[in-house]
């Protein structure tokens, strides 16, 4: 019996590894990393932005192709400033034309489109001019949808399509599947969610590492780390937790791991405050070193205004951390109050410290929460179950 050909998708991404990482990419690279080349292969049409990089490398299984003009970019691809930003602006027209150049070359069996946002008009081009071919629509979006629609602006109709377009819809949580009913699909939807590398995060370090790292940020007999790993932006509500420190001991401090455009004004808001000595600012950390920091710490606190799900919450379960979230979006397929995490009320730093003072003086809670949140993270979000899930999505993008 001759061998079932090998399927060829065509990823339309804003930026990609390695070095723009979010969510997102995480995503991208944990799936494709684990479905054979045997069965699919995939291009991605990205950004470069940072002149470091190549125009063409191949990441795992997908071949990465890079468009747009280039400068020294050390920071996010949140914190684009002139002329860079306007690669954002272009990435429809230049996105859309080197896949159209690599359509010419590769027969695609369907395009997958990672976001609604400007690699989605991309995506909506190329399908347009190539409707015979299926049209994946992915939903990853963490701002607030009425913040997302005001910013298309009198681009909304066009916007619009990019969902309508679509084919088939996968999204990381029942929250982004209404956000498709809302824009007007009216198709099938996969709810798939992200996933977490549950070896990585769950890995043991001797005791030695461990203290190393403590002792780098000063932690002494009795000192409890709160930490976050987030993006830098408005929208995760950083401000809030070092508002919170306000109202927790003096021995209670707060690593934040992550880059963005708020890294100037948290700095500064944490000085205003008095509490500079409480406060590590650690910029990006990469995933492979991520673990050991969670390790180090006591609880896990990212308070955010808007989420589409939290690829964050679910690394801290993980790596053994109590959580404490706002019940918005996403979080709420996974967190339940008082059994996988503590709510918090949003925008409320004295919430935020009730919680986190909730966890730091029950321990008996803390270690059941803890347990259950474990357990519920192997059963449904390991990547190797995500990623079999994302293979019949796939599957039934190309008409298996």
């Amino acid at each position: 019996m001759p061998a079932k050909p090998k399927k060829r998708i065509l990823i339309f991404s804003l930026v990609y590894y390695p070095r723009f990482v979010g969510g997102a990419e995480v995503a991208i690279k944990e799936i494709t990393d684990r479905i054979s080349p045997d069965d699919f292969e995939f291009d991605m049409v990205a950004l470069r932005l940072d002149s470091s990089l190549p125009k063409f490398e191949k990441i795992g299984n997908v071949a990465v192709h890079r468009v747009g003009f280039a400068m020294k970019h050390q920071e996010s691809a949140d914190s684009l400033r002139f002329p860079l930003f306007l690669n954002k602006y272009l990435f429809p027209f230049t996105g859309y034309w080197k896949a159209s150049q690599l359509e010419k070359v590769h027969y695609y069996d369907a395009i997958w489109c990672m976001m609604a946002s400007y690699n989605g008009f991309a995506a909506l081009f190329f399908k347009m001019m190539n409707p015979a071919i299926p049209y994946l629509l992915t939903l990853q979006e963490g701002d607030p949808i009425s913040y997302i629609k005001k910013r298309v602006s009198v681009l909304y109709p066009l916007f619009r399509k990019i969902f309508t377009k679509a084919d088939l819809v996968q999204t990381i949580s029942n929250y982004l599947a209404d956000f498709a009913r809302q824009m007007g699909y009216g198709g099938r939807i996969e709810v798939v969610p992200n996933g977490v590398d549950v070896a990585r995060f769950s890995r043991k370090y001797s005791s030695e590492e461990l203290q190393d790292l403590s002792e780098r940020f000063g932690k002494k007999a009795g000192d409890k780390f709160i930490i976050t790993t987030s993006r830098l932006v408005v929208k995760n509500a950083v401000s809030d937790i070092i508002k919170a420190l306000k109202y927790l001991p003096t021995n209670v401090k707060f690593l934040v791991l992550g880059g963005g455009y708020e890294m100037k004004a948290l700095k500064e808001l944490a000085d205003k405050e008095g509490l500079s000595g409480r406060v590590w600012f650690l910029g990006y950390v990469s995933h492979e070193d991520m673990p050991k920091y969670l390790r180090i710490s006591d609880v896990f606190v990212r308070p955010s205004l808007s989420e589409g799900f939290g690829n964050s919450f679910i690394e801290a379960m993980a790596a053994g951390l109590p959580v404490v979230a706002t019940p918005v979006g996403g979080i709420v397929d996974f967190l339940k109050d008082g059994e996988t995490g503590l709510f918090c009320e949003t925008g409320n730093p004295k919430s935020i410290a009730e919680k986190i003072n909730t966890f730091l003086n029950n321990d008996d809670l803390r270690k059941k929460i803890v347990a259950k949140a474990g357990q519920m993270i192997k059963e449904k979000y390991e990547w190797n179950k995500i990623s079999r899930d994302m293979f019949e999505v796939f599957a039934a993008a190309t008409g298996d």
